[in-house]
């Protein structure tokens, strides 16, 4: 967060460059929205952790562990398969910016992992004392419901991002400008959005009976939050080069492609929650314990 800050009145008071292929309004602007996201990662690791967070609204600290969690759990291989890349002559590290010195860029970098390894650790542990029934017991213990449409779109985005990180082009216009971290960026979301849709099939289909609830639960919790969190935050982003055209800002997709797929996941990615919730709920319910329900949809 204070990295952020540093960026933004650094820039404003013009010792600090501002981003590449962005204005001096845009870098503002998009700083500080990150340091507004900084400064509520901080709250919610505190409520995590600390006795008061127990007392907080859950609905409040489930979406913003989720949003978190989509944002940094999902991105974990992305780090570990970028370190093994590394040294590639196609990867594009944030340290090559003018605007970031090769420390700041890892620094920014194990913040994101570190703190993707501490919510990977926190947010499990915290709904397992908020929410304990619902992540005990099998699959098959509660009612089967129809396959979830969400559960298959998302599936559909994630097959387009896999089929872009084997080195597809279907949706690809300006193939000149996909990087080492690129492909593996897709491969990852493309894993996550696969992944979560399946999970979220399986507790909605209650099959395969004996499978322990809770391994497709988290699954579904980080698959659906990656669909969510990460193409809320690149649907802005490429409405803006789109009608902006920022020079040295050439996205490999056709934006247009890139719009209905980013709509696509936040849809997808927010309507899997719900049914994971939902499911929650009748499963309490299933167990004729109507006061647990009554706090799993609160």
């Amino acid at each position: 967060m204070l990295i952020k800050v540093s960026w933004v009145v650094g820039s404003l008071i013009g010792v600090l460059p501002i981003g590449s292929g962005f204005g001096m309004a845009e870098w503002v602007a998009l700083n500080t929205v990150t340091i507004g996201m900084a400064a509520i990662g901080i709250a919610l690791a505190l409520a995590l952790v600390r006795p008061w967070g127990m007392r907080i609204p859950g609905a409040l600290v489930a979406f913003c562990a989720w949003v978190g969690s989509g944002f940094l759990v999902s991105i974990l291989p992305f780090g570990v398969v970028g370190a093994l890349l590394e040294g590639d002559g196609g990867s594009r590290g944030v340290a090559e910016d003018p605007a970031m010195p090769l420390w700041e860029g890892v620094l920014v970098q194990f913040g994101f992992l570190g703190t993707g390894l501490g919510l990977a650790l926190a947010v499990p542990a915290y709904l397992r004392r908020r929410w304990p029934q619902a992540f005990t017991g099998r699959i098959g213990d509660g009612p089967r419901t129809a396959l979830p449409y969400a559960a298959a779109v998302g599936a559909g985005v994630g097959l387009v991002w896999l089929s872009w990180a084997v080195g597809g082009t279907v949706g690809i216009t300006h193939p000149a400008e996909r990087t080492t971290d690129w492909y593996a960026l897709g491969a990852v979301s493309g894993f996550w959005a696969l992944a979560g849709s399946l999970a979220v099939g399986m507790v909605a289909r209650a099959r395969p009976a004996r499978l322990p609830r809770w391994l497709p639960l988290v699954i579904g919790w980080v698959g659906s939050g990656s669909l969510f969190a990460w193409s809320g935050w690149k649907l802005p982003l490429t409405l803006y080069m789109a009608w902006a055209d920022p020079v040295g800002a050439v996205p490999p997709e056709n934006p247009v492609v890139a719009v209905g797929l980013h709509l696509c996941a936040v849809v997808a990615g927010a309507t899997m929650l719900r049914t994971l919730i939902r499911t929650g709920v009748r499963v309490a319910g299933h167990r004729d314990q109507p006061a647990v329900a009554a706090r799993l949809e609160v």
